[in-house]
């Protein structure tokens, strides 16, 4: 598979389209979205840790089964735990063969080859994780990294914006206000649909009064 380079209007995109939004679970899936078409990956999801059970709750995904998503509770102590509980980044190349994943019988039925799993922080709080997923091997690079670990960052950031004007106490709370994420669908923009590919010079005096 060859590899997209990603550049500056990728990651422009998403972040234009999730400043746009107010309603976290539009977020959550431009989000996912937008990492599985710009990176060119089988898919992608996102996951908010509950520290009260130690799960990770799904909040959306794309690219993903059914089946492989209602595999059973995804334990932030065995799957890819060092990501969690380190803040760094893991990747791994072969799902057949790392006893950090929880279910690797799942994934290979999955047809997932590689993962990269990626800390969602905010401020010095651990809150969840975005984790890449490629039908074949893939040697993830700084770059790969760098775009997956700029837009978790970014999704964090915004879901904190939503818990505080919703008057949440907690990040996972917004998940249980929210409906089953493999059950939702776009009301909205995608990071690339109705997104401008660059600034016009309207929009730049504007910018700039």
């Amino acid at each position: 598979m060859e590899k997209p380079i990603i550049n500056y209007e990728s990651l422009i995109r998403i972040t234009r389209s999730i400043s746009m939004i107010r309603d976290p679970e539009e977020i959550v899936l431009i989000s996912v979205e937008g990492v599985t078409s710009a990176l060119n990956v089988k898919g992608c999801a996102l996951f908010l840790f509950d520290k009260q059970s130690d799960v990770l709750s799904l909040a959306g995904s794309y690219g993903l089964s059914k089946e492989y998503l209602d595999k059973g509770p995804v334990s932030s102590m065995r799957s890819i735990a060092s990501s969690l509980a380190d803040g760094q980044p893991v990747a791994i190349y072969d799902v057949n063969d790392d006893p950090r994943l929880q279910y690797p019988e799942a994934a290979i039925k999955e047809g997932i080859a590689s993962i990269l799993s990626v800390p969602m922080i905010i401020g010095e709080r651990t809150v969840g994780c975005m984790r890449v997923y490629t039908a074949e091997s893939w040697e993830f690079s700084l770059n790969d990294v760098n775009f997956v670990q700029a837009v978790a960052q970014v999704v964090g950031m915004a879901l904190e914006m939503c818990r505080v004007n919703q008057g949440y106490k907690e990040s996972i709370d917004i998940l249980r206000g929210m409906r089953d994420p493999k059950t939702l669908v776009y009301k909205k923009r995608t990071p690339y649909e109705g997104v401008p590919k660059g600034f016009s010079k309207e929009e730049l005096n504007q910018a700039n009064a």
